[in-house]
């Protein structure tokens, strides 16, 4: 087995490393996504008072934007990370399987 068709076995280091390089990423960019909700709501608080006391359907938007919209942010950033991740290792596992159909389709079989 050479080091080429190694890359393009599913179960390979290089696979592996790969799949979750781009992983980490998703998983860095949610996790910044939910840290700037999480922290964004105190220094709003803190910078922008009279903003933050506005009253929208009967609530302050720090309590509209804390109750109601945190936990429903919180799930879409859930939903989008397994969706992502999902899709990520549909799309390398395919990527694989076209790799490896098309080196030995490429190689002459041997008579």
């Amino acid at each position: 087995m050479t080091p080429e068709s190694n890359d393009l076995e599913i179960h390979s280091e290089a696979f592996l490393r790969h799949l979750m390089r781009r992983q980490l990423r998703l998983s860095i960019a949610c996790a910044a996504t939910f840290l700037v909700a999480l922290l964004g709501l105190p220094l709003l608080n803190y910078f922008a008072p009279k903003l933050m006391s506005t009253r929208i359907a009967g609530f302050t938007l720090t309590w509209l934007l804390l109750g109601v919209l945190f936990f429903p942010l919180v799930w879409v950033i859930a939903f989008y990370f397994i969706k992502r991740s999902i899709a990520l290792e549909e799309a390398e596992a395919a990527r694989v399987q076209t790799a490896s159909q098309a080196t030995t389709t490429a190689t002459p079989s041997a008579r």
